[in-house]
């Protein structure tokens, strides 16, 4: 096997210095910003809109053109168009943002994070064309956005080859992060072929290719240290967070403080990121990640830009990093010492994906989206009621944050927040984060580590429990918003009960005398009302009301349960054909398997192709061993969901498609 580059996971201390190769200079005259581009769509763009408009700054946004309608745009004093809708063609176009920039007036750009975030060259066009640029210097980007060039400067050695003692490897991207471009490999055979997809991944997320191998340590603690520094030598470390909670190596929950690190290693960690910044000329917000495991720490990536977690170190610090980022930036001096931390603050990545279904992303309108206003829940989002999950871009709904005075108030208050938030729509992985939150094990600090969803994954995707309490809801508001099958009267005649099913839940039942209904099935439940949008139930002597809201899609919410009406017959039009494999959801073909073609024996598990949705890679799988007798599938080809990708009959004859995520 040919040489790769790799680097060793050794421990981070002792650190060997780093050559200062970008001091940073201040400003002959400090710039003062008006009007701020931010060159980055979502979330993270209405986030640094908000602090602007506390500011007195006047907004740009830039957006592709499926993303025309979305909020960042809608929230902007003036937006610009980047044609196109791959991150290609418009959101990684360093050249048409500058140009964007310029044509709107924008004195100053923020990167925002992924994309161009921690791009050189881009921020070298910034300035270059006489725009204030919210980041550090771009020889400190170059210096520490690599993941291979930053370990060089740390002194850890490169391997030269991967030998099967090397077993498990980490196959990581050299540029940006939320896990993509990143696959764990186990066995020596599949290393070349996920190196392939790893880089294709990282090419099409980054627009860098450039990939990387190191061992993996299984289940250590993923600590961070929030990083702040202006350009008259001063460098804030702002405590440290936890983020272990991960799928598909990328952060799920994230809090701050790090709990339960012994006070050396957290000083340890705090030490070493200063220093790192130091000596890079570093200027403006950043982050060093580590990974804990057995008491040492391990040196991960610095991050040469805000974060997605920030808002948790802004709430325990009690600061606003964005407005600190513009502060900088506009040549001023951070106070001597930062301000003291206040209690514990955690937060959740509310993401459209299914985790029963191995994480897949999930698409369409997102009817209703609705926290409790109480309890000063902050909600950092690129979304509100009606407006749509594309195919596009990065499956995340929004970030939902809460600060409590200890860390058990603050996991209680934000798992109490998302249990009653109203969302209605795609699939999420609300429930999901609830369950994690209330786990035993997560609210054990010494228990916490990357490997949580790896040995709970299983019970934490169960349905919820009460799904068929809601799907009587659901039928009895059905029939009360059509006056029942009697015109909601009762009739002499006892007629046969009227029958609805909701996912795996049949609901029976029938019209009373008092106009009411009666429940057959299931057994035990006594119906108190029932209107169109709200049953009131008692099931074992308790009652509970269900807010009930049906939508064209078939989708039906009731109380907090999502349910999907099938229908009493099925249309024969909608049978598909025995070993059809189905596109589990919409995007695009990126890949088929080298030689495949119909007549090839394929075997099951075998990976037949791979589409891209939501910036992620996905395969699909033989889903049993027999002859390909149909390939639908292309590289280009948009799919939607159910499209027919290929069939593979004999040896076994399954009814759909199956799917496997791999990263």
């Amino acid at each position: 096997m040919r040489p790769l580059p790799m680097t060793s996971m050794t421990p981070m201390t002792p650190m060997t210095s780093i050559t200062p190769s970008a001091a940073s200079t201040t400003p002959s005259a400090a710039p003062t910003i008006s009007t701020l581009l931010v060159a980055n769509r979502g979330e993270i763009a209405c986030r640094v809109f908000r602090t602007c408009r506390e500011l007195g700054i006047s907004t740009v946004a830039v957006y592709s053109d499926a993303d025309a309608d979305a909020l960042h745009v809608r929230e902007a004093d003036a937006a610009v168009r980047l044609p196109g809708a791959a991150p290609s063609e418009t959101y990684l176009r360093g050249d048409l943002v500058v140009k964007a920039a310029l044509a709107a007036g924008a004195d100053a750009v923020h990167p925002g994070y992924g994309f161009l975030s921690e791009n050189a060259d881009f921020a070298r066009a910034v300035t270059a064309a006489g725009l204030v640029w919210i980041g550090p210097p771009p020889a400190a980007i170059e210096a520490m956005a690599s993941k291979t060039r930053a370990k060089e400067l740390l002194g850890i050695a490169p391997l030269t080859d991967v030998t099967e003692a090397d077993l498990p490897v980490l196959v990581k991207a050299a540029a940006g992060g939320g896990g993509r471009g990143m696959r764990i490999v186990r066995e020596l055979a599949h290393l070349e072929g996920e190196l392939a997809a790893a880089s294709a991944e990282a090419a099409s997320a980054f627009g860098d290719g450039e990939v990387f191998v190191e061992p993996y340590v299984e289940n250590g603690r993923h600590v961070e240290v929030q990083l702040l520094c202006d350009a008259h030598g001063t460098v804030w470390a702002l405590g440290t967070r936890d983020c272990s909670l991960q799928r598909r190596h990328q952060k799920v929950v994230e809090e701050a403080p790090a709990p339960g690190l012994p006070a050396a290693l957290e000083a340890s960690l705090l030490d070493t990121a200063v220093r790192a910044a130091k000596a890079v000329g570093y200027v403006g917000a950043g982050t060093v990640e580590f990974l804990v495991a057995e008491g040492r720490a391990h040196f991960l990536e610095m991050n040469t830009r805000l974060q997605v977690e920030h808002p948790v170190t802004e709430e325990v610090f009690g600061v606003d990093l964005v407005a600190l980022q513009l502060s900088v930036a506009e040549g001023r001096a951070l106070p001597p010492e930062p301000p003291a931390p206040r209690g514990h603050a955690i937060e959740a990545r509310l993401y459209a994906e299914d985790p029963a279904r191995g994480w897949a992303p999930q698409t369409g309108v997102l009817h209703l989206f609705e926290l409790p206003r109480e309890g000063r829940v902050r909600l950092d989002t690129g979304y509100v009621s009606g407006d749509a999950v594309g195919v596009h871009y990065d499956a995340m709904l929004a970030k939902v944050i809460v600060h409590a005075p200890t860390r058990a108030e603050a996991v209680r208050k934000l798992a109490h927040a998302l249990d009653r938030a109203r969302i209605h729509g795609p699939v999420t992985n609300r429930d999901l984060l609830v369950a994690s939150l209330r786990h035993p094990e997560f609210g054990d600090p010494g228990l916490l580590d990357t490997g949580f969803y790896d040995r709970n994954g299983a019970t934490l995707t169960e349905p919820r429990t009460g799904a068929e309490y809601a799907a009587v809801a659901a039928a009895l508001a059905e029939a009360a918003g059509r006056g029942g099958r009697f015109g909601g009267g009762w009739r002499n005649l006892r007629s046969q009960d009227e029958t609805r099913t909701y996912g795996d839940h049949e609901v029976r039942y029938r019209p009373t005398r008092d106009g009411g209904y009666e429940v057959t099935a299931p057994e035990g439940v006594r119906v108190v009302s029932a209107t169109p949008d709200r049953v009131r139930l008692e099931v074992g002597g308790v009652v509970r009301d269900f807010d009930v809201t049906a939508y064209e899609d078939g989708t039906v919410h009731a109380g907090r349960h999502r349910l999907t009406r099938r229908p009493r017959f099925t249309d024969p039009r909608e049978q598909t054909a025995p070993g059809s494999l189905l596109a589990p959801m919409p995007g695009t073909v990126v890949r088929v398997a080298d030689g495949l073609a119909v007549g090839a024996r394929v075997e099951a598990g075998q990976p037949l192709l791979w589409l891209e949705a939501m910036k992620m890679e996905h395969r699909v799988i033989a889903p049993a061993s027999g002859t390909l007798t149909a390939l639908h599938a292309a590289p280009g080809r948009q799919v939607e969901v159910g499209a027919l990708l290929a069939v593979v009959s004999d040896d076994a004859t399954p009814d759909a498609a199956q799917e496997d995520q791999t990263v």
